[in-house]
């Protein structure tokens, strides 16, 4: 159970092996049933939600507390990449449609959010901006340094 948000959600997880080897998906060891219950301060229902998920880990390396906790880390990742990509590079309003455009433009910012994180920056958006204010900045985090 977490509280935040104004709210209460509650998760519980239903996991089986009784599928592998049925189910036709590679390398399928668990699957999982993943129940979201969000109730708000006051214990009024706001939201049910029933999730169906396959995974590759055995019980041995993945037990249900362990499930809960990887699928609630997922959020880690989408608040990371992501809504860095949907936002600060304002992802979802591109031009870029046609062949391998996308798939490249999507690659180019993710090595740039690669390099301003290995540079120290927390804040990507603030690390474009001193970035584009100082270009020997820029130039230092990709390794070129002029004299």
């Amino acid at each position: 159970m977490t509280k935040g948000h104004g709210r209460i959600e509650t998760r519980s997880i239903w996991t089986s092996i009784d599928l592998v080897g049925y189910v036709d998906f590679p390398y399928a060891a668990q699957v999982f049933s993943l129940h979201r219950q969000t109730t708000d301060l006051n214990g009024k229902d706001l939201r049910s939600e029933l999730a169906y998920g396959i995974t590759s880990l055995c019980p041995e390396r993945a037990n249900p507390p362990q499930l809960l906790e990887f699928n609630r880390a997922h959020w880690s990742i989408e608040n990371k990449v992501h809504w860095v990509r949907d936002v600060t590079f304002d992802e979802d309003r591109s031009r870029v449609r046609k062949q391998a455009g996308p798939q490249i433009m999507a690659s180019l910012r993710n090595l740039a959010m690669s390099l301003l994180r290995m540079a120290g920056a927390d804040n990507i958006a603030q690390g474009l901006r001193r970035c584009s204010w100082n270009k020997d900045r820029a130039f230092r985090i990709i390794g070129l340094a002029f004299a």
